[in-house]
């Protein structure tokens, strides 16, 4: 490629294709990074689910008997979703690396490939709430892509104080499954009113 590029005494071309694989080694390394972030998502599923109910209950002012059943199955269902997402993600991501090789177009691929990761970071985060809606899989895969915003802001959060040094991976996840409850709460005191004056969500 270089010996072509050599030949064609373009500047313009060579440049273009420096920055593509500039481009495409930042995509990359993200794909990296978000896989690693799923890693912890599933290891720390017991604790977020516990940590999302307690907000619920906080929030209700009732308190959840413990219920070692209901937390495996909520930690199942976290995995699995977080194993769903951390899949669908590699797909859109192999996608966007695949747009990252065209030269003009592949500049806007790394916020592209940053707001889908931020949305599945979002997702996981969410899904706990819609799980203890009873809410099963599909049903939750549905709603949480009727409120892509809530998701994307949610994992933008999620993200960003992942750049805190090892303290950002205790914060993270913590802070963005609390938020996440706390925005469901509020969606869902809201839903009535939203109702009655025919507005969708």
């Amino acid at each position: 490629m270089k010996t072509w590029l050599d030949k064609t005494h373009s500047g313009l071309l060579g440049f273009f294709f420096t920055l593509a694989a500039l481009v495409l080694l930042l995509i990359q390394l993200m794909l990296y990074f978000s896989l690693f972030k799923y890693v912890w998502l599933i290891i720390g599923s017991p604790v977020f689910a516990y940590l999302s109910e307690k907000t619920d209950a906080i929030l209700h002012g009732r308190e959840y008997p413990f219920n070692f059943k209901q937390l495996l199955k909520d930690m199942l269902r976290g995995i699995s979703i977080a194993v769903r997402n951390a899949l669908w993600q590699t797909v859109y991501m192999v996608a966007i690396l695949l747009l990252s090789l065209i030269p003009i177009a592949g500049v806007a691929t790394p916020v592209i490939a940053l707001l889908v990761e931020c949305y599945y970071y979002g997702f996981s985060m969410l899904d706990y709430s819609c799980e203890r809606r009873n809410m099963n899989a599909q049903e939750s895969i549905y709603y949480i892509g009727n409120h892509r915003g809530l998701a994307i802001g949610n994992g933008l959060i999620f993200y960003l104080i992942h750049l805190l040094p090892v303290l950002g991976w205790v914060l993270a996840p913590a802070y963005a499954v609390i938020a996440a409850t706390l925005s469901l709460h509020e969606i869902k005191a809201n839903e009535p009113a939203v109702a009655a004056t025919g507005t969708d969500l």
